[in-house]
């Protein structure tokens, strides 16, 4: 993240989405080793014989093997996937701009510049009010509102924006410096151009 700062440009804060989208693959995690050990030892005790008489004890070697290649797909499939995810997205405020970024190997980002943003709005469901997260919508005007989904401790990134939104230098920026008076700018970027008297 250093190499891409602008010049001036400071690190406020850097975030992860909640991380409650991760109870379900966690569980999994306890759930399905435990199941696993379970199934094995019930096949270990020749309880597959009782049931279909065709299935001899050479069979069971296979079978436990059969069990332990589904839970580690099960767990590979399921709770990794979602857990490389919910790592993959990161959310940072400089001093200037926020970003968004999602994706390990097919990464897309997307920026806001601070002085674009007129507006920040939070939506909150009951579950994310209980866990103090919620949704940050940055309203740029023209361009559309960009949405940060589940941003945790909503409230405190929420004032963060706020907070460098009125650090930003007053007036417009042109080449990396503050103009205060329209008279500094050179004739040719003028409203109407150059003076052709």
């Amino acid at each position: 993240m250093r190499k891409e700062l602008l010049p001036g440009e400071q690190v406020i804060t850097i975030t992860r989405q909640q991380g409650r989208s991760l109870f379900f693959p966690l569980l999994a995690f306890i759930v399905v080793p435990a199941l696993t050990g379970f199934a094995c030892a019930w096949i270990v005790r020749e309880n597959p014989q009782r049931l279909v008489p065709f299935i001899t004890a050479e069979w069971t070697p296979w079978l436990v093997g059969t069990v332990v290649v589904l839970a580690v797909w099960f767990l590979a499939a399921y709770s990794l996937k979602r857990v490389l995810r919910w790592r993959s997205i990161k959310y940072v405020l400089t001093s200037r701009r926020v970003l968004a970024r999602n994706g390990m190997f097919r990464r897309s980002d997307w920026q806001v510049s601070l002085m674009a943003v007129r507006n920040v709005g939070v939506q909150q469901s009951m579950l994310q009010r209980v866990l103090h997260s919620g949704n940050i919508s940055l309203d740029t005007g023209h361009s559309g509102i960009a949405v940060l989904a589940d941003v945790p401790e909503v409230g405190k990134f929420r004032g963060f924006i706020l907070d460098a939104m009125d650090e930003l230098p007053q007036g417009e920026v042109f080449e990396g410096e503050v103009l205060r008076d329209f008279e500094e700018l050179p004739w040719e970027l003028r409203e109407g151009g150059r003076d052709e008297r």
